[in-house]
């Protein structure tokens, strides 16, 4: 190289679609320094990947801070506008590993890993010293703005979100997933019908309910609690104790006498929506009522839970299509009512969310 200015890394040569590429461990110091983004301010068509959602990287640099001895970040990809050589080590042993010699005038531009990248520019705020630990970069060479472009696409194009119910059963650093994790294996009939992979039900499936809205049930329960302490934990078993003792079109299906499939055709009450206002209901009663709660919640026996009960579910589970609605609106006017069915006074401001539905009704 002419250059006498240039970044030098160890390196692995590899081949992909006849192209070369290139490995290399990256300290986290110096990422932020290398690797730039482009400008946000352009068009979506005259940049090569998508522009950066700010909103994400508080919460990925605190899994950093928080988590120094066992987070885990997969390569980031980059492409190289600018000089550089590779030299084997021993050419004669294998010409693929080697050193990558980059001129410092050259461009690396993140193809995909710009939230990585900002949120270990963030990190390193806290905790300087992780800039010593290394991320793998995978380096393209860079032929225009359409290669770039293409590479973003091919590599988001394939990409499938983890599901979130595995993301709750595999997740072991979360309180509440924990908690989860736990009633399923002390609760039989939780366990036998709830689908721990999927996110919602096939329309002929063997279960009842799926991890993850048994999950967000949970974090509407535990809503203001201390997760950590072990009350918590007992509180989520009892209450699905609760709900599994009283809410007998459930036995029907847990003693095999009734069809999962029929029995949320017939019922709403296994249903996220429901099961997450339920959820609201139980935190309310524990907060003002500690010494009723279990008694007061078992009532959910006398509640008409029937599908064609419209006269209640109407606007609250179910939409104007006659479909089950699931959204934040819908599951505070199914607690509201709930709560009106246990005889519990509704706050001011589930008073004042009523009133403002009616309106626009």
């Amino acid at each position: 190289m002419k250059n006498n200015f240039f970044y030098t890394f160890p390196a692995i040569k590899g081949k992909q679609a006849t192209r070369d590429f290139f490995v290399i461990m990256c300290p986290l110091a110096i990422l932020p320094k290398l690797f730039l983004f482009n400008e946000d301010d352009l068009p979506p068509e005259h940049r090569a990947q998508r522009i950066l959602n700010k909103a994400r990287i508080p919460e990925i640099a605190s899994y950093i801070v928080n988590n120094p001895k066992d987070y885990v970040f997969s390569s980031v990809t980059a492409s190289i506008d600018g000089i550089f050589e590779f030299s084997p080590l021993n050419e004669n042993f294998d010409e693929k590993i080697g050193v990558l010699k980059v001129s410092m005038d050259s461009h690396m531009l993140i193809n995909d890993g710009q939230h990585r990248r900002a949120a270990i520019e963030e990190a390193l705020k806290a905790s300087p010293e992780l800039g010593e630990e290394t991320i793998s970069v995978v380096l393209f060479i860079d032929e225009g703005l359409n290669r770039s472009q293409q590479i973003f696409a091919d590599l988001n194009k394939h990409a499938v979100n983890v599901s979130k119910s595995i993301g709750i059963l595999y997740d072991s650093r979360d309180p509440i997933a924990m908690i989860t994790k736990s009633l399923l294996e002390k609760n039989k009939n939780l366990n036998n019908f709830t689908d721990k992979e999927n996110p919602s039900l096939s329309k002929f499936s063997s279960k009842l309910f799926t991890l993850s809205s048994i999950n967000k049930t949970n974090k509407k329960l535990l809503s203001k609690l201390n997760t950590n302490d072990h009350k918590a934990s007992a509180f989520v078993m009892d209450f699905w104790d609760v709900l599994c003792e009283n809410m007998k079109e459930w036995q029907f299906v847990f003693n095999k006498d009734t069809n999962p499939h029929h029995f949320r055709s017939d019922y709403i009450h296994s249903n996220a929506v429901v099961l997450e206002a339920l959820g609201l209901v139980a935190n309310y009663l524990y907060k003002n009522k500690p010494n009723e709660w279990k008694e007061i919640l078992s009532n959910v026996k006398n509640i008409d839970w029937h599908r064609t009960n419209l006269e209640d579910w109407q606007n609250r589970v179910i939409g104007p299509n006659g479909r089950i609605v699931k959204n934040v609106t819908y599951v505070r006017l199914t607690s509201n009512l709930i709560k009106t069915k246990l005889g519990l006074s509704l706050t001011k401001e589930e008073l004042k969310l009523e009133k403002d539905c009616k309106k626009e009704g």
